[in-house]
């Protein structure tokens, strides 16, 4: 079960049957890890789709370069010209590429039978995890991010230090954010309310003291995902 379908796995000959299933087993669980990623995860189709394929690429370059070093050589140095701009990831996102990369290093040198079981058993642990207590993380009903957008004039620092005093247990500005071609500034908090049920009122009191500007009130940011 443990062994490669290949006879020489150093061998930089297959036959065409042996690519032919390797790529289809790659893709089959490329498609396991892509489900597996979307099971209560906030996604977007091309990651899904890239993390789908991803096996498939890496199985192509894995068979290419093994037993050669002059292409191992080759490929990594086209590799460190590549440079990928994207936005920040998450950490589920960062592992669901490892696992595929795993798996298409797996497929690429003939193990098609330990890429399933390993597959099987990173994914049932990556749902067991997303239902249990762990994947709810540590934030609570009452902890906050306020954002404030006030006027340019005014004196931010201590405008609104009763009202966090009288409504919340803790607070803190993490940022200041300049908008409206710099006539405006948004201020950011991490805040716990003491009362949930007095949220209202708080953003009432808020409105009053920033002019009636946008204000927005949610979950902590950092502490989003499902």
């Amino acid at each position: 079960m443990f062994d490669s379908i290949f006879s020489d796995v150093a061998s930089t000959s297959y036959s065409l049957g042996d690519f032919l299933l390797c790529s289809v087993v790659s893709l089959a669980l490329g498609l396991v890890i892509a489900l597996v990623y979307m099971f209560r995860h906030r996604y977007s189709r091309n990651f899904v789709v890239t993390l789908a394929l991803l096996p498939l690429i890496v199985q192509m370059v894995i068979s290419l370069v093994n037993g050669n070093i002059g292409a191992g050589v080759a490929v990594m140095g086209v590799f460190s010209l590549v440079r990928f701009r994207s936005i920040p990831g998450s950490a589920r996102d960062i592992g669901s590429v490892f696992l595929s990369m795993a798996v298409g290093l797996a497929t690429g040198m003939g193990y098609l039978a330990l890429a399933a079981i390993f597959t099987a058993v990173a994914g049932a642990a990556i749902v067991l995890y997303a239902v249990s207590p762990l994947a709810r993380g540590s934030a609570r009903p009452r902890e906050r991010t306020l954002r404030v957008t006030v006027p340019e004039d005014l004196e931010y620092h201590d405008a609104f230090d009763d009202l966090f005093e009288r409504y919340t247990t803790s607070h803190e500005l993490v940022q200041v954010k300049t908008t409206n071609m710099g006539s405006l500034f948004q201020l950011q908090y991490e805040l716990r309310l003491k009362d949930r049920r007095l949220e209202k009122r708080f953003i009432d009191e808020l409105r009053a003291r920033n002019g009636n500007l946008q204000i927005v009130c949610g979950r902590l940011e950092t502490r989003e995902e499902l």
